[in-house]
């Protein structure tokens, strides 16, 4: 019998189940102590607890499980003088340290970035920071290719 591999998928937010979100919610309020019990988080959230005991194990913030791994992303962005600087910029600024960096020749005003990086133990929350390189004027969109 073949063994069974866990299979992990990153999903933005919008395409999460509500429940799912509501599980997040409660773990957050545990572990900040705004609640005592796991009835209270649950109860605040609105879910019931075997909801909460169903999913907890399966769901956390991306940042939550990405320290010690390497992130690479696909950026799309404009061909603008300054523009791949800013986007390293705002790396530098979450403190991921900067493993690889491939830009293709720009089409039509077009450029695609592969950037890998490696979370460190400070580094900023790597959702938020998909989020401000994805804000950027000139830049299409971001997406998660793999963690390792």
């Amino acid at each position: 019998m073949a063994e069974e591999k866990s299979k992990y998928f990153v999903v933005k937010q919008k395409a999460v189940p509500e429940v799912l979100l509501k599980v997040v919610e409660a773990k957050r309020l545990l572990e900040a102590e705004r609640v005592m019990t796991v009835q209270d988080a649950t109860d605040q959230v609105g879910i019931s607890r075997s909801s909460f005991y169903k999913y907890k194990d399966d769901i956390f913030p991306f940042y939550d499980n990405t320290k010690g791994k390497t992130v690479t992303f696909v950026v799309q962005l404009d061909d603008e003088q300054g523009l791949l600087s800013d986007v390293l910029h705002t790396v530098a600024v979450y403190k991921a340290n900067i493993l690889t960096i491939h830009q293709s020749i720009p089409v039509n005003g077009v450029a695609t970035l592969t950037l890998s990086v490696e979370v460190q133990p400070n580094t900023g929350n790597i959702s938020r920071m998909v989020e401000e390189i994805e804000e950027q004027n000139g830049i299409h969109f971001v997406k998660i290719l793999a963690r390792e």
